[in-house]
């Protein structure tokens, strides 16, 4: 959880760092596995992957990335 707080970005440790502390331990090892590799990418791709602003790329677009992406539009908007 320590590395979805401190990615990169101010913004992305917020959304990333907040999914982290409400899903994590609810993740499977095949997702847990997904979520640290996917942390491995650009900052700024990541935010705009999460966002909407760009489109998730095919290899990315699984239901890890689903799960952010609705964490970040429902509960990180409450933040």
């Amino acid at each position: 959880m320590h590395r979805a707080h401190y990615m990169g970005s101010n913004e992305n440790d917020i959304l990333f760092g907040g999914f982290a502390e409400r899903y994590l331990a609810t993740l499977t090892p095949e997702q847990l596995g997904r979520f640290e590799a996917l942390l491995a990418e650009n900052d700024t791709d990541l935010f705009n992957w999460v966002t909407g602003k760009q489109d998730v790329p095919p290899q990315w677009d699984d239901e890890v990335m689903a799960m952010i992406k609705s964490f970040v539009q429902t509960e990180a908007a409450r933040r």
